[in-house]
């Protein structure tokens, strides 16, 4: 393999590990109460997929879905906000990550309520479940099922 070849190679990167490089250093803010454990197990999952959290704890997150658009039928424990868009409930760091790169026309995204199996609500069962994009307007559509 001549010199080229090599350096070339050294750019081809996984896919996974390529997704978690682009979201390195990518600032999420996230509102959520203290007694939530799994909210903290989802900031974990933010984590490890190269995000960088900020953390509040509050008493009530009613007020942040309120600020940044949330529709009540999307609601779940925890809201977040990463380059202007909500996100709200345990949403995969991966579509987080496809969010901003597509850039869409929307508020944000939701996975409403407490799905078992949702990052952060994993165990020993799990439930089918789908990513929501919301609008500010209410609209909401799948994202990801």
């Amino acid at each position: 393999m001549n010199r080229k070849s090599f350096l070339k190679s050294l750019l081809i990167l996984p896919a996974a590990f390529a997704a978690r490089l682009g979201a390195a250093g990518t600032q999420v803010s996230v509102y959520k109460t203290p007694t939530c454990g799994c909210c903290g197990q989802w900031v974990a999952h933010m984590r490890s997929n190269g995000f960088d959290l900020k953390v509040q704890d509050v008493e009530n997150t009613a007020p942040y879905r309120a600020k940044y658009g949330v529709p009540d039928a999307m609601q779940s424990c925890h809201t977040a906000v990463v380059e202007g868009y909500a996100i709200e409930g345990h949403v995969p760091a991966a579509d987080i990550q496809r969010l901003l790169k597509e850039r869409p026309k929307a508020a944000g995204l939701a996975v409403p309520g407490m799905v078992a199996g949702s990052p952060g609500m994993e165990g020993p069962v799990s439930q089918p479940y789908s990513v929501m994009l919301f609008t500010a307007d209410g609209r909401s559509s799948v994202y990801q099922s």
